[in-house]
């Protein structure tokens, strides 16, 4: 963990003490950090990539609907090439003739990845609250999330887009 996250949790940690507020708002914890000078607010980010993490953005959000099943699937795909010693992050079209297994194995596995790492933070959680809570009813999350989405794939089209 960096040194710039660790001073920002002393300063969460200091609000709360000092305030006596339980469930934070970051936008009042940063005003009040600056107030107190134990923040500096970050400089203005440069417009080019702030517009690049919004079109990121964008083209994660954007899908079309697969002709064969009627359900959507997600047009680009985010994936990773190594260009001298900068590591780019490209965005393929998954219908484009250019976009190879390969493009797509990365894409995919990067994003099973996120949700395993999801699952094990939420796992340490639970473990804890139910650790710190002996008294409550313990709360048991499964983490095979096949049935979950085995449900989901075969809901009626109305659920699925709630969902």
């Amino acid at each position: 963990m960096s040194s710039m996250h660790q001073e920002r949790q002393r300063v969460i940690r200091h609000y709360k003490e000092v305030t006596g507020v339980t469930d934070v708002n970051m936008e009042e914890v940063a005003k009040w950090g600056v107030q107190k000078g134990l923040l500096v607010a970050p400089k203005p980010v440069d417009p080019m990539k702030l517009l690049a993490r919004q079109l990121s953005e964008s083209a994660r959000e954007e899908t079309r609907i697969d002709k064969k099943t009627g359900r959507p699937y997600r047009v680009y795909h985010m994936f990773t090439q190594q260009q001298g010693d900068q590591q780019l992050h490209l965005w393929a079209d998954i219908d484009a003739p250019s976009t190879t297994r390969v493009k797509m194995h990365k894409s995919l596995v990067v994003r099973r990845e996120q949700m395993v790492g999801d699952g094990v933070q939420l796992t340490f959680d639970a473990m804890h609250w139910n650790d710190v809570h002996p008294n409550e009813d313990p709360i048991n999350l499964p983490m095979d999330l096949a049935p979950d989405i085995e449900w989901r794939i075969n809901a009626p089209f109305e659920d699925q887009k709630a969902g």
